[in-house]
Parts: structure tokens; sequence; C-alpha cells
């Protein structure tokens, strides 16, 4: 085992770390921020009998964590980065005969495993701030395990982290945990709280003055994106007057040499301002930093099936994402962290990151997979299984593009996309363009769609791309070089058939054939995209003027989001990529009958169409066919089905069916009668209304007689037997009279009669097989209301005494009995002279 300087408190554990990887392939290292993991742990198992000969593999987040780590571990070496130590990055390795340790981004190691899946002549994977759980981490792991069980037996896995639930890594990789102390000095934690009335960007300005007056050292600064970054960095400079602070910007899309800048230690006699996203919250100490000022946000990416792109969405930072910023002050020495936020608020923060697998675009998993030979990801050992919608949205993009066939396995196109180490809608772009003799351009338009900063940040991708060209930095050219071999794989997959042009528009259209979009209007800056989904510009960017664009970046709701990247392309390269076969969506012609609800008509064009965008339309005769009659049936039901013509006896028919719908409640078990309100029957209008209105072309067409045989088709004869039964249309009183019965009364079905017709009558009318008595509203001889009932026998033994008093003083000329339950019913008054 190898010697160190200076201890740190994970050489204590190192012994009992070697033990376990002798004793099996699989071990979980839990160890705080500041502990040494990360530069100790592999130069301590080069010498282990199980890695002689071979190589370890030590997975960082990102490639500041990458570059900082090598070059820690060369200095402790007294070597250089490509020696002993070597670095393996996207944007350029450094790697030697003599490497025996390769540091390498978790993107990489995915590309590493796909293309060599027993990884010969390595003998560890160390997986480094696993806590972090993005998805190429999730998946390496996934696939390591897979080749450990099926190719190298001997392969050795070590998950390190630092705040983990470490017994439920070890139970996937059925590893024990070892755990060490941290070295942090103890750091003072002061709660600002937050004004939800002030940008973020002005509190933290003023948390990073109050602690310049108030603490010594430099200040680590946590913002949640570029964006705040450059609008503090604009406060400070207008307010920090003092020659001895500097101030220095830290996210992932500067130069190297900027970010260097931002990590090396402030010369003497001066402070420094880093002002850092999330990529130092961990494996990176910036010497110096004794005061962290968290703002408690950060930016993460979220896919939204619903308009297909990954957005990044500013969320409150996790309780564990909250420790680690806050132990960046106690690293070398006793420090103070501010956090704007309350400290009652951080007992509400979420425990842990919710791993990106879980809200990630899931078609470069699904894709490697295929190419891995497993078409269904959940087979694989992952801590969270990958969500089943975002594996179908995924599934049906990569048809979509040909890369898989219908039963998940990679197809000769998709092992073509999958060569390239980009996402498969920019992979398609450049192997398709290479037919053209286009690679190196969509290459290069592909390298400033995954490079953030590359260009600038215009919202017209042509813009960038033109100014990419100009840019002589490091990290452009490193991009540019990168382009080169993707263009030279590509071409490879597809060598070029033919010379031809196109703009920008054009290649980006190869990877977002969904995404060509029309304007809907001049000047409106609103856009409809061939998926159907709506998207808008500003109407005063130069962009919004173009009649036609393609989509690479949006935000917002699915019906109108807000375009973050596009290019203009033109109608004619939309034609000729639909009639080439190079787009989602082809050229299609067909008739359309649509209801127009001004019209309260059907309406029939022949429209010619790509996706969801009409390119030319010219008016036809609406033909009589069953499918325009549910169009015309649906769309009168939206207007309403009380606009229908219906009959007065129609409507008492529904009435009536109404009644005996609601009487059949908790009676008959299942209910029996159709549910024939207005809301019952705009449910599924294309079921009861469209076969009797076959040839009508309009709502003014419809006749009643069309309803009485769509009434009857929901009544058969059994049920129309038992309504006329249990839900007559009249009442036939004892004198032979017929009432009509009110089944839309509010007190229930009614009948309006006059007391008189009633004599005779001992028992109470009922309806619904006698369960429900008819309301009888009783008239005086003047027709005028004397009582309600719904207990006839009861009025006549109760009530009718004060009521027959008072009628026999206004109607002395009627019979008015005092058992009217006996006596014969009349509409007539009493004979003259009696």
């Amino acid at each position: 085992m190898r010697d160190f300087d200076t201890p740190l408190p994970i050489d204590a554990v190192l012994g009992d770390l070697a033990a376990a990887l002798r004793a099996g392939p699989n071990v979980v290292l839990v160890a705080p921020p500041g502990a040494g993991k990360t530069t100790r742990v592999p130069l301590a198992l080069l010498d282990e009998p199980w890695a002689a000969g071979g190589k370890l593999i030590i997975l960082e987040p990102r490639r500041l964590a990458a570059r900082g780590a090598a070059g820690r571990m060369a200095q402790t070496l007294g070597e250089r980065v490509g020696d002993t130590v070597g670095l393996r990055v996207r944007l350029g390795s450094k790697i030697g005969p003599k490497t025996r340790i390769e540091v390498v981004t978790e993107g990489v190691f995915a590309r590493m495993i796909l293309d060599d899946p027993a990884l010969d002549g390595i003998a560890a994977v160390l997986f480094d701030e696993f806590h972090e759980r993005s998805l190429d981490a999730d998946f390496g792991l996934a696939l390591a395990l897979d080749a450990q069980g099926g190719l190298r037996e001997d392969l050795r896995i070590l998950v390190m982290s630092a705040t983990l639930d470490g017994a439920r890594v070890a139970k996937l990789l059925g590893a024990p945990v070892i755990e060490s102390q941290g070295r942090a000095y103890r750091v003072e934690t002061r709660y600002r709280g937050r004004d939800p009335l002030k940008r973020i960007e002005d509190q933290v300005t003023e948390a990073v003055q109050q602690a310049l007056n108030e603490q010594s050292g430099s200040l680590l600064v946590f913002l949640p994106g570029q964006g705040e970054i450059r609008r503090v960095e604009e406060r400070l400079r207008e307010r920090v007057r003092d020659p001895a602070v500097e101030i220095a910007p830290l996210y992932g899309a500067l130069d190297q040499a900027e970010q260097d800048r931002a990590v090396l230690p402030a010369p003497a006699g001066r402070r420094k301002i880093v002002l850092a996203t999330s990529i130092a919250e961990t494996s990176l100490t910036i010497e110096g930093v004794r005061v962290v000022v968290d703002s408690g946000l950060a930016r993460v990416p979220v896919y939204e099936p619903d308009i297909g792109v990954t957005r990044l969405e500013t969320r409150r930072v996790s309780r564990a994402a909250a420790d680690q910023r806050r132990g960046r002050a106690g690293r070398t020495e006793p420090g103070v962290c501010y956090r704007l936020w309350e400290e009652a608020g951080t007992g509400a923060l979420e425990a842990f990151a919710r791993p990106e697998i879980l809200s990630a675009d899931l078609a470069p998993l699904l894709l490697d997979c295929a190419a891995w030979g497993v078409a269904d990801p959940t087979s694989l050992a992952f801590l969270d299984q990958p969500p089943a919608p975002a594996l179908k949205e995924a599934r049906a993009l990569l048809l979509n593009l040909g890369a898989l066939a219908d039963d998940g396995r990679i197809t000769a196109d998709g092992r073509a996309l999958q060569a390239l180490p980009l996402p498969p809608r920019l992979a398609r772009m450049v192997v398709v363009a290479a037919r053209f003799g286009q690679a190196r351009a969509a290459a290069e338009l592909a390298a400033l769609l995954v490079e953030r900063g590359l260009g600038g940040d215009a919202t017209d991708l042509a813009e960038r791309a033109e100014r990419f060209g100009r840019e002589r930095g490091g990290r452009a050219a490193d991009m540019r070089r990168l382009a080169e071999g993707w263009a030279r794989l590509a071409e490879k997959a597809s060598p070029p058939g033919c010379d031809a042009t196109g703009s920008i528009g054009f290649l980006l259209a190869l990877a977002y054939p969904d995404r060509i979009a029309r304007l809907r209007a001049a000047g409106s800056g609103q856009y409809l995209l061939a998926n159907g989904r709506g998207a808008a510009l500003e109407p005063t960017q130069r962009l919004a003027r173009e009649p036609w664009i393609v989509v690479a970046d949006m935000t917002g709701m699915a019906q109108q989001a807000r375009i973050l990247g596009g290019a203009a392309i033109g109608e004619d390269e939309v034609l000729r990529q639909a009639a080439e076969g190079l787009a989602s969506f082809g050229l299609e012609e067909r008739t359309e009958t649509v209801f127009d609800r001004n019209a309260r008509a059907l309406r029939a064009r022949a429209v010619r169409r790509y996706g969801a965008i009409s390119l030319s339309e010219r008016p036809l005769a609406v033909e009589a066919t069953s499918e325009n009659a549910a169009i015309l049936a649906i769309g009168v039901a939206t207007l309403g089905i009380g606009l229908l013509p219906w009959t007065k006896a129609q409507q008492q028919l529904r009435e009536r069916t109404a009644f005996l719908r609601q009487a059949a409640i908790g009676t008959e078990g299942e209910n029996p009668w159709p549910d024939l309100s207005d809301a019952g029957l705009a449910a599924e209008p294309e079921l009861w209304l469209a076969p009797h209105i076959e040839g009508r072309t309009s709502l003014a067409a419809i006749a009643p007689a069309d309803l009485d045989a769509a009434l009857a088709s929901l009544l058969p004869w059994d049920l129309k037997r038992r309504l006329d039964a249990e839900a007559p249309t009249h009442f036939a009183a004892p004198t032979g009279s017929h009432l009509a019965v009110d089944y839309a009364a509010e007190a229930g079905p009614t009948i309006s009669v006059r007391v008189q017709e009633l004599y005779g009558l001992a028992q109470h009318p009922s309806l619904a097989a006698g369960r429900v008595p008819l309301v009888l509203e009783l008239l005086s001889p003047a027709h005028r209301p004397i009582q309600v009932t719904r207990d006839l026998p009861g009025f006549w033994r109760g009530s009718w005494a004060a009521v027959k008093a008072d009628m026999k003083g206004r109607y002395p000329r009627h019979l008015w009995p005092d058992d009217p339950a006996a006596a014969l019913p009349t509409t007539r008054a009493k004979p003259r002279g009696t």
C-alpha cells in the first residue's frame, strides 16, 4: 500500500477497504467530503494482487472534477497527468503507455463499456460521488454489474459517496459497507431568510457584501445557473471596489483556463469570490475558501414528454446537497455558511436529490441498452428502475428514427446512431447529413447543441453556428476536433452518395422533423409545429419573421412553449425532406371533414399536409358517410344537446326515463334505464345519434323524426313497455279525465286536478310500480291550488274538513261531502234547486 505524506481520515479505513476487495468483488464506501476518498483510494489499491497488470477506472460526474482528481493524484506521485494517472474526458484525453489509473467522466465510461463489454485490461471500476445519481452513473453501474455477472467475475466494483443510503446500494451490489469519518472543521451556519419579492441575484449580492465585511478569507457562492452568476458578477463589480478582491465565475460552459483560474487559491494578501453552480459541491477543493453563501437553488434537467425536450428547471436543493455546500466552508479551516432561507425551511428540503433516471429523456439509455443486447432496460440492475411512461416515449422515438425494430432489437441504422456519442436525434442528423456530404456541418451543429455556451446564446442557431466558426478559444477548437471525429464515424456508416447543400434549418430538421414549424400569422411570433404543438418567439426577434423554422430547444407548456433555439428553413427544403423520406412525416393529401361551430354545419376540404401543418386546401362537397355523421353528432353535442329539435313528446319521454332511472337506484342492481339527460347524451353522440343522421350536413338539417329513431334505439321494446306502465304520460282520474303528468316538476312527477274529480279515491296513486307516489296538486273549482299532497287518504282524514269549510263558503254550488273517499267523483256543479 502506498504511503502518503499528509494523513487524511480515509487512510484509517484503507486497510479495511483493501481486505474487503480481496474477499469479494464489490464494496460500498461512504466517506464525507474532505475525507480524501477521491484521490487516496485509487492510489492505495494500485498495488493490490487482483489489480496486477490491470487498470483502475475512476468515474467522476464532471470534467472539472475529473481534471482536478487526476491532477492531484499525479502530483502526489510526483508525475504529470498521462503517466501513471491518466485522464479521459470528452474534450481531450491524456493517456500514456504507463497509465494504470484512468479518471473518466461518467458518460465516457458508458461509451467505454459499450465498446468493450468485457472491459479487457481493467481490474476495477470506482464510481465516485455516486450520490449525485446521474443517469450515466446509474447506467454505467448497471452495465458493470451485468458484465461482472456474465463476463468478468474478477472485476472489482467500488461505489463511493459522501452522502448516500449505503445499505440500499450495498443490497444492489451484494456488498459490505465501509464508512470513514470526514476531516471537516467547525462551520457556523447563519440563516438570512429569503424575500420572495426580491430577485435572488440582489439578495445573494447583499449576502456576499455582508460576508466580505464580517469574515476573512475567500468566498464560495452557490447560484443555480450561468445567468444568475453573470448578473451577480455584474452587481459585485459595481459595488466591490477593493482591488484585493477577485471575482471568478465557475460553471461548466467556461473554458478550462477560466475554470482553473476560479479553482486556484487566491494569491497571498488577496481574497477571491467564486460564483459557482452545483459543479463546486463535490470532488473539488478551492483553497482559501472559508465562507459559503448558499442561494439554496440548483438547476436540474427535467424531461417533458409532452414536448419531447429536456429543460433546465430551478429547484430547491436537497438537504444532502445543502450539507455538501455548507461543508465546503470547513475543508481547510473553521468557516461560516450563510443560507438564504429560514432555519425552519431546512427540514422541508428533500433528503436527497431525485435520481436523474426518474425524470430524464430515456431514448439514449434505451438505444444503448439495445446495443448491449437488452431490449428491456428493467431487466438490468438499476438502483431505481426507469419509469414505464418515459420508456414508452423513448421507444416511440427510436422506432420513428428507425433505430429499433418492433421487437426492441437494434437495427443497422440504430447501430450507426449508437456509434456516435450523441443523443439519438443529433446522431441521426449527422449520419443522414453524411449522405449529402454535409457530415462536418451537421457535426459542428451537434457540437453547438451539446456543449452549452459555444457560439453565444442567440436563439437563432444560424447566428451561433457562424460565431462558433470564428471562435478561436481552446474549448471551441476542442469541440471542432471532436466534431471532425463524429463526421468521420458518420461517413464510415453512411458514405456520401451525392453533394448537396442545405441550410442550418435543413440539417436541424434531420434531427427534429417533428418540430418543423410554420408561422401562424405574420408578426405574431406564434408557430404551429408539425407534431401539433404550439410554440412562440418574441415577435421582436429576427427569427420570428421567418415563415418556416425548425425548433431545437423550447420550454413551457406543451400547447404554447417558448422557443429557446431554432433556425430558419425554406418551404422547398421541407418539401424536399418529405419527398425524399428524410422526415417523420411524408406529404399527405387527404379529405378532411370538420364541424364548423359558427355555421353549425360540416365543412369538407381536400388538404395537403406536412404533419399537423396545412400546406394547401380546397373546399369539397360533404359526403354522406357514417364517419361524417359521427363528426356532425359530436360537433352538435359540443354546442349543446338542448339545441336539437326536440318535440314536447320527446322531451317528456326523456323526463319519464330520467324519473325511472332515478327511482331504480338501489332497487334493481345494475340500472337498466339509459341516461337521456343532456350530459348523458353528450357523452357518446357518435353511438346513438350518428346512425340516424347519416346524410345530414348541419344541425338545421336534423329533424324530429331523426330523434324519434335515435331515442327508440336507446329504449328497447321491453323498457318501452315498462316505461308506459310505470311512467305513463297521463293519469286517468276517477271521472275519466286524462291528466298530463309533469315529470319535470321540482317536487317530482305531478298532476294538477280539481279535487272533486278525485272523490271516491281511497288509495293514493303511484308510479314506478308503486315505489313513488304521484304528487297531487289539488285545485278548486276555479282551478286555483288548495293543497299539494303525496297522501290523499291522509288528506281526506285530516285537513279536508278545514278545506271543505272554506271551499263550501266560496263555491256553494259545488259538492263538498263530509266523506269524500266514499263520494262520487264529478266534473259538474250541483243541479239547480239541490
